[in-house]
């Protein structure tokens, strides 16, 4: 069995190690930037702040087995305030015209935008390339876990969630985009720029054009990769719009990649949670389906499970085979979402 839980102290080794398997900018593999990261969850999980802005929940996706970290995923509360403004790039569409000759063109454009007061963002989702493909669906896992944790305690996040997907890059890891736009106005790498965005944002509404920007200037591979997403982040984007999130005809000012959002209220698994009290009594196992719930735990501030279970009149009724090495008080309410 997988396990899916709240962050803790002693994760801090198997993060690093996942983070020199993955180049991921959320999860650097820098000891002190973990650390501070672990310290920021324990206290949103125990008791987040009224400021969302400064909660931040990650969950790890645990081998019972081996007792082993093999994915992570996070939701920050509000990404997006007067201090540190949400950027984005609006796409759109300008109609030029000329009555002498008799022509006309649609021109794409990209406008700079920001929000200061910004959605719940869910990102940070990494899983070991080893177990990438996995009948168990574990990128899966790490990503609905937080769709449950959020349908839980609503009032921790905003009405509405975002979600920045991936764009394709070149062979050598860079964005067409960012080679021919943001290089020309900042001077600097991609990465170079991403990493610096996360803590100072300044330079971006400094530098970057401030008026409309025709896509028909910009070389095609640049043009190609707006609003695209890689190939390993098709199965994620197909995930997000079947349980209800939509491209927004925004992209990230940097390298072009998409931004999806929904209401909290309309996701598909945030609608379809259901409570109730915890047993193995009624399990009806041609019946069951895959569900993840919530099981209360004194160790964990949060822990789920992704197993079959029945879900009716108030009872959510599972295997109680898959249970006998977890410590679980039946009875006890809780939630679950369909998987």
């Amino acid at each position: 069995m997988f396990i899916l839980r709240s962050v803790a102290e002693s994760d801090l080794r198997d993060l690093l190690h996942l983070s020199e398997m993955v180049l991921f900018i959320n999860l650097p593999p820098d000891e002190d930037i973990i650390e501070t990261k672990i310290a920021s969850s324990l206290q949103a999980f125990k008791k987040p702040s009224q400021s969302l802005w400064e909660n931040y929940y990650i969950f790890v996706l645990e081998n019972q087995a081996t007792g082993e970290v093999m994915g992570v995923s996070m939701i920050h509360s509000q990404h997006g305030t007067e201090e540190e403004p949400h950027f984005y790039l609006k796409v759109g569409q300008e109609h030029k015209f000329s009555q002498t000759i008799n022509t006309g063109f649609i021109h794409g454009t990209l406008k700079l935008g920001l929000e200061f007061d910004g959605p719940t963002e869910i990102g940070g989702l990494v899983l070991n390339p080893d177990f990438r493909g996995s009948k168990e669906k574990l990128g899966k896992q790490l990503s609905f876990v937080r769709f449950l944790y959020m349908a839980m305690y609503p009032e921790r996040f905003k009405p509405v969630i975002h979600s920045e997907l991936m764009p394709p890059f070149d062979k050598d890891g860079n964005s067409p985009l960012w080679e021919a736009i943001g290089r020309r106005f900042m001077n600097m790498g991609y990465h170079d720029a991403d990493v610096l965005s996360r803590s100072n944002k300044e330079f971006i509404l400094s530098l970057f054009p401030s008026e409309n920007i025709y896509q028909t200037l910009l070389p095609i591979d640049a043009r190609d990769s707006i609003g695209k997403v890689g190939k390993d982040t098709e199965p994620v984007k197909k995930m997000l719009e079947s349980i209800g999130f939509k491209y927004t005809q925004e992209v990230d000012p940097f390298d072009g990649g998409p931004h999806y959002r929904a209401a909290l209220k309309d996701i598909k698994p945030v609608r379809e949670m259901v409570r109730g009290k915890l047993t193995h009594e009624e399990f009806d196992a041609a019946k069951a389906k895959d569900m993840m719930i919530a099981i209360p735990q004194e160790d964990h501030d949060f822990f789920a499970v992704k197993v079959k279970a029945c879900a009716k009149d108030g009872i959510i009724s599972v295997n109680q085979r898959d249970f006998e090495e977890l410590n679980v008080k039946w009875g006890n309410e809780t939630c679950a979402i369909p998987f």
